[in-house]
């Protein structure tokens, strides 16, 4: 058999990673190389810089001086996390039908190369291009902030002094400013966004080794994240219905049911840091364990599944 010529498959030696690298980076050229992401790419870049500006959503007495910064991390976080998933959950329903289709997975198979590899290399070559997608945001996103936080620190001195405040209030002002602009807390506001945008790319991948629709998986994916935002709400009140007979086996259904949805409700932490709160390091630790784990659980879902299928 011939080797395709965008075929990232190599001789059956070397180690895992460097097989999972190889695939990683051949899917990451060919995400790249589909102009379907360019405009979802540029609507987020427009949506994120628009906020140089004083839009509609930064004005209004209950949006005024460093209220404006909170409104401007609420849009951009929104934005970001809206693109990634949307990135995440498409580009990883496109991948193996199209290799499938280009009859490259064939081709990588055949010399052999592990499923398992092929199937993270694959999950990890989205990830990447959900992460650089994300950095880029980030940049832009901190740089309004930088610029508008400045603007306002310098109109609310202004102020202050005019006022004839002491030095502590405005000491205490410009700290309430500083703590709304960029910051360590907000970049890992920003890593929980891919955090999430990572487990619902695992999620597609499963999905996708056994449907051959790239719409199925799509849509199947989006529902289970909607439901992952009420997941825990809707377990409250299940166990909370039945608490006088509840048993181990109702239990047991409810933890099997936490641990294949993720409850998208452990990511509201976000919130805190729009807000101008402090993001611990070990909620942040949390979060990044939650998302190791849903991507590990479902690598290898998608590796029970994919090893039954014949190519």
């Amino acid at each position: 058999m011939s080797q395709h010529p965008d075929s990232p498959a190599r001789s059956n030696s070397g180690s895992h990673c460097g097989r999972v690298w190889v695939i990683a980076m051949h899917a990451f050229t060919q995400l790249v190389r589909m102009k379907v992401f360019y405009f979802l790419a540029v609507f987020a870049v427009i949506a994120i810089g628009s906020n140089f500006f004083d839009l509609p959503q930064h004005t209004g007495p209950e949006v005024s001086g460093i209220a404006v910064l909170s409104s401007i991390k609420s849009w951009s976080l929104g934005t970001m996390t809206l693109f990634s998933v949307v990135l995440g959950i498409v580009a990883t329903a496109l991948l193996l039908p199209k290799d499938v289709e280009d009859r490259t997975l064939y081709t990588i198979l055949a010399k052999p190369v592990p499923r398992v590899d092929y199937l993270a290399g694959k999950l990890l070559g989205v990830l990447l291009l959900v992460f650089v997608s994300l950095a880029l945001m980030d940049v832009l996103m901190s740089a309004v902030l930088q610029i508008r936080s400045s603007m306002i620190l310098n109109q609310q001195m202004d102020f202050a002094q005019g006022r004839g405040w002491s030095a502590a209030e405005i000491a205490s002002l410009r700290g309430d400013i500083l703590s709304q602009g960029a910051n360590a807390s907000l970049q890992g506001a920003v890593f929980a966004v891919f955090l999430r945008a990572s487990i619902m790319a695992s999620l597609a991948l499963l999905i996708s080794t056994f449907s051959s629709s790239t719409l199925f998986t799509s849509i199947i994916s989006f529902l289970i994240y909607f439901i992952g935002h009420f997941q825990a709400d809707a377990r409250a009140i299940f166990l909370e219905s039945g608490a006088a007979g509840t048993g181990p086996v109702t239990r047991a259904i409810s933890l099997v049911v936490s641990l294949v949805l993720p409850d998208f409700q452990l990511f509201n932490v976000i919130d805190a840091v729009i807000e101008g709160q402090a993001m611990p390091l070990l909620i942040l630790a949390k979060l990044t364990a939650i998302g190791l784990f849903y991507a590990v659980f479902y690598v290898i879902a998608s590796w029970f599944i994919f090893a039954e299928k014949e190519f």
